[in-house]
């Protein structure tokens, strides 16, 4: 049996994705990865990124539309690659 579909990041949250806040917390955290992800990028192109990371470029492309959840892999490829923090930080309360 195969696990439940659940929405993805872009069905959580207004257009234009990712630039508008999300009111779910999960869509959130996926959003502000996703705008750590593009300011690391720094103008590389999607594949050149990939290549690095060690992941495939559809796999990149589908977690920047917000058509995927990366998975903890993916995003430790990612952060290795880049050499940056991506996983958003939860604000101190």
């Amino acid at each position: 049996m195969g696990r439940p579909s659940r929405a993805l990041p872009v069905e959580l949250a207004p257009a234009p994705w990712p630039d508008a806040p999300s009111s779910d917390p999960f869509a959130e955290i996926a959003r502000q990865f996703v705008l750590n992800l593009r300011d690391a990028m720094a103008g590389r192109t999607l594949r050149a990124v990939a290549a690095d990371a060690g992941i495939g470029h559809v796999t990149l492309q589908r977690v920047l539309t917000g058509q995927a959840w990366p998975d903890l892999q993916t995003i430790a490829r990612l952060e290795v690659g880049l050499d940056a923090a991506l996983w958003p930080r939860r604000p101190v309360s």
